[in-house]
C-alpha cells in the first residue's frame, strides 16, 4: 500500500496561482483539491502568520499525505474529507462564514496516475477501479461490464470526446460476453485493437480518451465541477477570488462559460429601451485567456502542458431596496 511519502504533488502553475489569489497575512484559505499539499504549502507561507487554510480532498490517501506535508504549520490547517462541491456545508461545519480564496486543481495527480492499484492509467496492470474515494460509489469495471453499449458510447463521446466509440462499445460487448473485464491493460488492449490502425492518433495511446471519460463519469467530475464553482462563489468574502486550474477542454469550458455568465450584467430582452431587470455581475474576471505554464516549468513537469488556470474576483453587490 502507497504511504504518504510515496504521495508526489508537483504544483502546477505556481507561481501564477499565487499572485492570482492575492495572498495576504491571515487570510481564510480553501483548497478544494489539497492532494498532497503542493499548492497549500505555499499559500500557507504567504498567508503567515496567521493566515489559515481549509484543504479538502476525496482521497484519503491524500489527506494523509497532506497532512505530514503540511504539519510544519500546526493549527493553521484543517483538513477534512470531502468533495469541494460540499465546500459551503464543510465551511459552516467549521465555523467559518466566508473565505478570502478558494482554489480547485482538477483532475488526477501524479501520484494516482501512477499507483498501480487504482486504475486510472493503462500504464500498469490493475483492478477497473478509478474511483477517486475508494469507499463509495460505482467503478469503472461495473460501468464497462454492465452498462449497455447505446450508454457506453454515449460516455465515450460526452466526456471523452472519442470519435471511435461504436466500434470501441462494440468491441467491449463482443468480449464481455465471454470473459468480464477486470484489468485496466485488458481494457487497454482491447480499445487498441477495436481502433483502426491507420487512424490510431500518433501521440497519445488509443485508450487515453476513453480512460479520461470512464474517470470522469465514475466520479461525477463534471457535476462536482458545475456545483463547485457556485458554492465556491457563494462562499467568498467580496474581494475575494476563485482560481480553478483544469487539464483538458471539457473542464475548461465549463469554467470559462460560468466565469461569463456571472459577470454579465444586464439580461433584459434586446427589444427593452432600458434594463429593468437590475441584475449585476457577481464576478469581475481576471484571466480573460486563462494562464498557461510557461516553457521552463513544462520542461520539468510535464503534467503542466494541458493546464490552464481560470480566476474571478468577487464583486460587493448592492443591497436591494
Amino acid at each position: 500500500m502507497d504511504t504518504p511519502a510515496d504521495f508526489r504533488h508537483e504544483p502546477v502553475l505556481l507561481n501564477e496561482v499565487l499572485e492570482l489569489l492575492h495572498l495576504r497575512p491571515g487570510a481564510y484559505v480553501v483548497d478544494g483539491t489539497v492532494g498532497g499539499g503542493g499548492h497549500s504549502f505555499h499559500i500557507l507561507e504567504a498567508t503567515a502568520p496567521d493566515g489559515h487554510l481549509l484543504g479538502l480532498d476525496r482521497d484519503k490517501r491524500a489527506l494523509d499525505a497532506a497532512a505530514q506535508r503540511l504539519s510544519p504549520f500546526g493549527e493553521r490547517v484543517s483538513l477534512r474529507q470531502a468533495n469541494f462541491s460540499e465546500i459551503g456545508t464543510v465551511l459552516e461545519q467549521e465555523g467559518i462564514a466566508g473565505c478570502d480564496a478558494v482554489l480547485l486543481d482538477l483532475g488526477v495527480s501524479s501520484h494516482q496516475l501512477d499507483s498501480a492499484g487504482r486504475g486510472f492509467s493503462f500504464q500498469h496492470d490493475a483492478p477497473l477501479d478509478m474511483r477517486m474515494n475508494q469507499s463509495e460509489g460505482i467503478t469503472a469495471q461495473e460501468v464497462v461490464n454492465e452498462y449497455s453499449p447505446t450508454e457506453l458510447v454515449r460516455i465515450f463521446r460526452e466526456y471523452g470526446e472519442e470519435r471511435w466509440a461504436k466500434r470501441i462499445a462494440r468491441r467491449i460487448e463482443q468480449v464481455r460476453s465471454a470473459t468480464p473485464l477486470h484489468t485496466t491493460l485488458e481494457l487497454a488492449e482491447l480499445i487498441r485493437s477495436a481502433v483502426p490502425k491507420g487512424k490510431q492518433p500518433q501521440r497519445i495511446h488509443p485508450a487515453t480518451r476513453v480512460f479520461q471519460a470512464l474517470r470522469i463519469y465514475v466520479n461525477d467530475e463534471l457535476g462536482h465541477l458545475k456545483t463547485g464553482l457556485e458554492k465556491g462563489l457563494e462562499a467568498l468574502n467580496p474581494g475575494g477570488v476563485l482560481a480553478v486550474i483544469s487539464f483538458h477542454s471539457l473542464e475548461d469550458r465549463i469554467v470559462k462559460q460560468f466565469f461569463r455568465a456571472q459577470a454579465r450584467t444586464c439580461e433584459c430582452p434586446p427589444r427593452l429601451p432600458v434594463c429593468v431587470c437590475g441584475k449585476e455581475a457577481r464576478v469581475k474576471v481576471l484571466t480573460r485567456r486563462g494562464l498557461r505554464a510557461k516553457e521552463e516549468e513544462t520542461r520539468t513537469n510535464p503534467r503542466a502542458r494541458s493546464a490552464i488556470l481560470r480566476g474571478a474576483e468577487k464583486l460587493e453587490q448592492r443591497e436591494k431596496e
